[in-house]
């Protein structure tokens, strides 16, 4: 026998979009898959269940459903097949699809399903791209039944989009069970799921809470971060932009369609081992002759340092005036210890480069020692400090 918080009142609410969140033990991964069985028992209803990143739903998640199905003494009433479960008495499918996956990118076959009522989202905190999100959402439109987009996650960095967007934007800081406007928020711990733990696990959180609180904190009780967990620079803080009047330059890194052209002008103070940054284009889509005047007027000149990987561009850009050259890449390692030693100071207005700052984290995965997200606007300050502190010799920034 489980039982089920009632604080999961996801069926009982008028509220299209509901947002799940709660550290671990906190029982959301069970109450939310229990209730999407229980929805699927009314007529008319299409559910889409998503994870960013899905291999195989007949080994990850269709288990877990089965075993609700069990629970609920209901083994005859759901037809099972490796990515999909029917509901026999209603005829409501629960489709399981991956968002991107060993083909690519699913999110256009996604919004293409017919009748789609209900969008679940696991692991929410996974899917970085709001357009993404946007997409799937304006499909989620079948008439005659409640339309629900549920979104179950651990909460991450109050960078990400989904906080920004369903708390900070409705001044809810998280945490927080009810709805305003048409979100419902569901915040649960390990203390509403308490009586379906083992004794043994609950001292394991109590011990982790003696020890290490600000893990508890996040893990166990589902805490929002101001920076990311296992975050690179911790060697930073908001300043004025170069007010010793050093030489500047920049440094570039490429984008379009997905990634954002990213540029930052930076100035190197090597006797008081300081690096001032400041955030000048993070913007995506800019044409080229767009790019090449946005970069001649903000640069007058001085040296950009950009991405080899793009020497057709650069060769472009240098012909329509640009002061720029490819740099001459170390490893990224190497290039992000040079930033390590030296206390960057970003200017206040530079939000971006800020939040590529709090998410830029160390991978744990043996064959990456960071993680390649959140460094558009890193990279080209790497390019550039690189170029600077492995060429001692130049007096200026001009070439």
């Amino acid at each position: 026998m489980v039982t089920l918080s009632p604080k999961y009142e996801l069926l009982g609410t008028d509220s299209k979009f509901s947002i799940v969140t709660g550290g671990r033990g906190s029982g959301k991964s069970f109450g939310v898959a229990l209730l999407t069985l229980l929805l699927s028992y009314e007529r008319g209803h299409t559910i889409l269940f998503t994870r960013y990143t899905l291999r195989s739903a007949a080994i990850s998640i269709i288990p877990e459903f089965l075993e609700k199905i069990e629970l609920l003494g209901r083994d005859g009433d759901f037809a099972v097949t490796k990515d999909e479960i029917i509901n026999r008495k209603s005829g409501t499918r629960i489709l399981f699809r991956g968002i991107k996956t060993s083909s690519g990118d699913q999110t256009a076959n996604l919004k293409s399903i017919t009748g789609l009522s209900t969008w679940v989202l696991d692991e929410a905190e996974e899917l970085m791209d709001e357009d993404k999100f946007d997409t799937i959402n304006l499909s989620v439109r079948q008439k005659g039944v409640q339309n629900r987009v549920i979104l179950m996650m651990n909460p991450t960095t109050k960078e990400h989009w989904i906080y920004r967007r369903f708390f900070q934007e409705r001044g809810v800081s998280g945490g927080w069970n009810g709805t305003k406007e048409d979100v419902n928020y569901i915040h649960t711990t390990y203390l509403d799921n308490s009586t379906n733990l083992s004794p043994s696990y609950i001292k394991d959180i109590e011990r982790l809470k003696r020890t290490n609180l600000s893990k508890f904190e996040h893990k166990i009780m589902g805490g929002w971060l101001d920076k990311a967990e296992g975050v690179v620079f911790q060697n930073w803080e908001f300043g004025d932009f170069n007010p010793d009047g050093l030489q500047t330059s920049f440094g570039l890194d490429f984008g379009f369609s997905i990634d954002p052209d990213a540029l930052t002008e930076v100035a190197i103070d090597k006797t008081k081992r300081v690096i001032y940054l400041r955030e000048c284009i993070y913007e995506k889509g800019l044409q080229t002759n767009v790019l090449s005047e946005r970069l001649n007027a903000i640069t007058d000149k001085r040296l950009i340092i950009a991405d080899s990987a793009e020497p057709r561009l650069i060769a472009d850009l240098k012909s329509r005036g640009a002061n720029i050259q490819a740099v001459k890449k170390g490893t990224i390692e190497s290039g992000v210890q040079m930033l390590l030693d030296y206390k960057l100071v970003v200017s206040p207005e530079s939000s971006n480069l800020a939040k590529e700052l709090n998410n830029y984290t160390y991978s744990d995965r043996a064959s990456k020692l960071y993680i390649d997200d959140w460094n558009h606007l890193l990279d080209g300050i790497r390019y550039n400090v690189t170029y600077h502190l492995d060429n001692p010799h130049k007096g200026k920034y001009y070439v």
